[in-house]
């Protein structure tokens, strides 16, 4: 009687999934130039906002510091004129359409149907394009600042600063990608045939127009830190510890609800 040999081959963990899908990601993103592109970007805004706030008219003046190109003095739901939003906050703005376009390439180039078809799991594609996209927000936060910091000095703007609240607003800018990615990869699961919608709401959500709407209504209250872009407003020059702690409660709770909310979407609805 002749011995027989069952194989049996073992299923791959959720984490050796997700290492796998994110290595494919982080591969497509740095062969794709719209990275680059929007990392460039980043760089520039800050010279292109220093360079209005050197001329004349309403923008003239704007800064009394350096660090305003980085945030504001304080947590500022309702903005007033232009210099109060001109800092990395626009990261979020920019770091949305890039998302769309990332996300809007997969449907496009047919990548998505060839991904599915193997069987691979929706929410390892959630959470692979949310951590790659964070991970380009990250770089874009830091190219700006680098931006921002040679644009204070050509401006001849003063540097004093409490250095731990800088970092805090740094750190706080940079944690709260995550959150602002996983709503992005959420927007684009959602309107993945409609392209044009996804980028029109990844802007208007990451201009926080609808919780400036709110706080020109209801003044700036704590009340609006439950939104991503209220959090957001935390991370600025007077920041602390507590601020940092709001931005990251924030940005993973959403990330969680965005994640899973999109999977759900995705296995009980046509992906392609």
């Amino acid at each position: 009687m002749e011995n027989t040999k069952t194989f049996e081959f073992e299923k791959p963990s959720f984490f050796q999934r997700l290492k796998g899908m994110l290595g494919v990601d982080f591969y497509r993103l740095f062969h794709t130039p719209i990275f680059y592109i929007f990392i460039v970007i980043a760089a520039i805004i800050p010279a292109l906002v220093s360079m209005g706030a050197m001329g004349e008219g309403e923008t003239a003046g704007m800064f009394a510091s350096a660090w305003q190109i980085i945030a504001a003095d304080s947590p500022l739901y309702v903005i007033h004129d232009i210099g109060e939003y001109a800092n990395m906050n626009m990261v979020f703005i920019f770091g949305g359409i890039m998302v769309s376009i990332f996300i809007g390439h997969d449907y496009r180039s047919g990548y998505v149907k060839q991904l599915f078809t193997t069987h691979a799991k929706k929410q390892d594609y959630m959470m692979s394009k949310t951590l790659v996209s964070a991970f380009s927000m990250v770089c874009m936060c830091f190219t700006y600042l680098i931006g921002g910091t040679i644009a204070g000095a050509a401006t001849g703007l003063p540097f004093e600063v409490n250095a731990g609240s800088l970092l805090c607003a740094i750190l706080g800018k940079m944690i709260m990608s995550l959150g602002w990615a996983s709503l992005y990869t959420f927007i684009n699961i959602i309107f993945r045939r409609k392209f044009g919608i996804s980028i029109a709401l990844c802007f208007v959500l990451g201009t926080g127009i609808p919780v400036i709407g709110a706080a020109a209504l209801v003044g700036n209250t704590a009340a609006l830190n439950i939104f991503l872009y209220g959090s957001s407003v935390q991370a600025c020059l007077s920041s602390n510890f507590l601020s940092v702690l709001v931005c990251l409660m924030n940005s993973v709770v959403w990330a969680i609800v965005y994640n899973v909310v999109g999977s759900v979407i995705l296995y009980r609805r046509d992906v392609y």
